[in-house]
């Protein structure tokens, strides 16, 4: 028995790994054809340290990508979002043939043995989340080796398994040469579990230059200001910017659809009271995609900021087994039934409704927008809005970074001003991105430019009036310090420099602290420091600090080990996917790449316009 379990350790310490490189078939590349590019028949778009890319695979990789982000919305895929699934398209594809040169390179293969030992001890994660693989909700192995052994498992499946080890097996390999060398030691782990669970209680006095000192007080010369401009343009340059009119309509669902799916969650709720089962109508109805194969379920719940507010009031008032009222959070309306509870946790199923459009009401917007690309091609921008009801708003356009207000992203309209170049009166043809539809017309367009020194000047004197507060608190700070070593307490010498002494804690390395911040001197110093021990002038990004620590709770050692070896497993994980994400970075920025998609993708098209 013992000897089986040491041969099969292997094995079942391979799951860990597989899962991991499982996800990363995508992201390292899908490897579609199982050899060669040489197979596939068409252009090519570019090449790999010379292995081609052709554009038969770059299509089914596009493909699969479009429709993964299509079934994850009801919108249609924007141009802007086809430009992100062909540049993630392309890079994947990049992946696969770095990935499978190296595994050439290395000579890892696998063996027949190797297949049928992984395929009996580490099955696809997406096994795992079979119902027929599961005993009490829990991943049952011996009943993935009786499916194994069914004539459930055919040879169409068996082949099918056969394919994906091969193609991941050799990838598990090389994840574990890369990260084999990993080795976490105890103080490190000792150190990592401190940061989380060892507290502190201080008192402080908080010297912020932007509070303590005065505009009034700080004089900044005009041949301070030039000799700033003189040392530091590069700060100044400006990028290329245009001031655009712009009209938008808004995808969000309108009131009206708000009180249409109101009605519709009420009927759901009536159907239910009318004697339906509730589990059955979740997986009809629920657009909360991990409950609703669970007829609802989300298992137990405690008392928790994460969750809306008015969710978890719903949670602790609603009664035992009943069906709630709907209750409206940003994802929608829930239907809540709870089938237990106490003081901390409750058992809870829901069905979500999300609030969306009507098709009424989409087919409206959609006229709205149809409207608008006609009347923009005979009409004025100003008349084709009135005559849809928007309004037109003028807002400055940045070529770095391409947002409006109230728009979003127009990385589209901002290739149409800055890279087609439409002289200043001309309309765009109608753009969109995730929240609306929006047509720019151009004002005027600014190439990137250096500020001049008088255009400069505001933000110059800002920045050097900041400089010279910082100063004149650090001065404070040190003043405080004095009377401190002079055997004043904290109190007076706060008092004798008109500050307060505030109170924190107990918080841990990690915690963000209202009034002192986060991972910073301050900080850090309520740790290195004995209880009632005080500090000097502790300097961060934003504010001077004194600080004196009045208490520690020291971290449970005990607990720790009892605990050590999970924690061993997790930081090792993190570690090694670290070193994975570094290990693929180097081979791309290495590699030879030739991308001629512009040239195949972009040229028949325009040179069919």
């Amino acid at each position: 028995m013992m000897q089986q379990m040491r041969e099969n350790t292997k094995w079942i310490m391979l799951v860990t790994a597989l899962a991991f490189v499982a996800l990363m078939v995508f992201e390292w590349g899908m490897d579609m054809s199982g050899g060669s590019a040489a197979q596939f028949t068409g252009g090519e778009l570019g090449s790999v340290n010379g292995e081609a890319i052709t554009y038969q695979e770059f299509s089914q990789v596009y493909r699969t990508l479009y429709e993964q982000r299509q079934q994850e919305r009801e919108s249609p895929v924007t141009t802007a979002e086809n430009r992100e699934i062909e540049d993630e398209a392309w890079n994947q594809l990049i992946m696969d043939r770095l990935i499978r040169q190296e595994l050439r390179r290395r000579g890892i293969r696998v063996t027949d043995e190797e297949i049928r030992q992984a395929a009996r001890y580490a099955p696809p994660p997406e096994f795992y989340q079979y119902e027929m693989f599961q005993t009490d909700g829990q991943f049952d192995l011996t009943k993935y080796h009786q499916f194994l052994g069914s004539p459930a498992a055919d040879a169409d499946l068996l082949r099918d398994l056969e394919s994906y080890y091969r193609r991941v097996l050799p990838r598990t390999k090389l994840f574990q040469q890369v990260g084999a060398a990993v080795v976490v030691t105890d103080g490190e782990l000792w150190r990592l579990y401190r940061e989380r669970n060892e507290t502190a209680t201080v008192r402080y006095v908080g010297i912020d230059p932007r509070q303590v000192v005065s505009d009034a007080e700080i004089t900044v010369a005009d041949r301070e200001i030039a000799g700033y401009y003189s040392g530091n343009r590069q700060n100044f340059e400006r990028p290329a910017r245009a001031e655009v009119r712009v009209v938008s309509i808004d995808k969000a669902p309108t009131a009206a659809d708000t009180a249409a799916t109101l009605e519709r969650a009420r009927a759901v709720r009536q159907e239910i009271l009318g004697g339906a089962d509730f589990g059955e109508v979740a997986g009809r109805e629920s657009a909360d995609e991990g409950s609703a194969p669970q007829g609802g379920a989300l298992g137990t719940v405690r008392r928790t900021a994460q969750m809306e507010q008015p969710f978890e009031d719903a949670v602790w008032r609603a009664p035992i087994g009943e069906v709630t009222e709907p209750v409206q959070t940003r994802f929608g309306y829930h239907l809540i039934r709870v089938d237990r509870r106490t003081e901390e946790e409750a058992e809870v199923s829901h069905i979500l409704i999300p609030v969306e459009r009507t098709l009424e009401s989409e087919d409206g917007m959609l006229a709205r927008v149809d409207s608008l690309e006609s009347m923009v091609e005979r009409m004025s921008l100003e008349a084709a809005a009135e005559a849809i009801g928007a309004s037109v708003r003028t807002t400055e356009l940045n070529r770095v970074l391409p947002t409006l207000p109230g728009v979003g992203s127009v990385s589209e309209g901002a290739d149409w001003v800055f890279d087609e170049r439409p002289a200043p009166g001309e309309v765009s043809a109608v753009f969109e991105n995730d929240r609306r539809f929006y047509v720019l017309e151009l004002v005027e367009r600014e190439e990137a430019r250096t500020l001049t020194l008088e255009e400069a000047t505001p933000s110059i004197r800002t920045i050097l009036m900041n400089q010279k507060k910082r100063e004149r608190a650090r001065d404070i700070g040190r003043q405080v310090v004095d009377q401190l070593r002079g055997g004043a307490r904290l109190d007076a010498a706060a008092q004798a420099a008109g500050l307060t002494v505030r109170e924190a804690g107990p918080f841990t390395r990690l915690d963000f602290v209202p009034g002192i911040g986060s991972a910073n001197a301050a900080i850090g110093a309520s740790f290195g420091l004995e209880v009632g021990e005080t500090s000097g002038l502790i300097e961060t990004t934003d504010a001077f600090y004194v600080v004196e620590v009045r208490g520690r709770t020291e971290a449970d050692r005990a607990a720790w080990e009892s605990q050590k070896a999970g924690q061993r497993q997790q930081v090792a994980a993190a570690l090694q996917n670290q070193r994975l994400t570094l290990f693929v970075e180097a081979l791309r920025k290495q590699a030879d790449i030739d991308d001629e998609r512009d040239r195949v993708l972009r040229a028949p098209a325009a040179a069919a316009i």
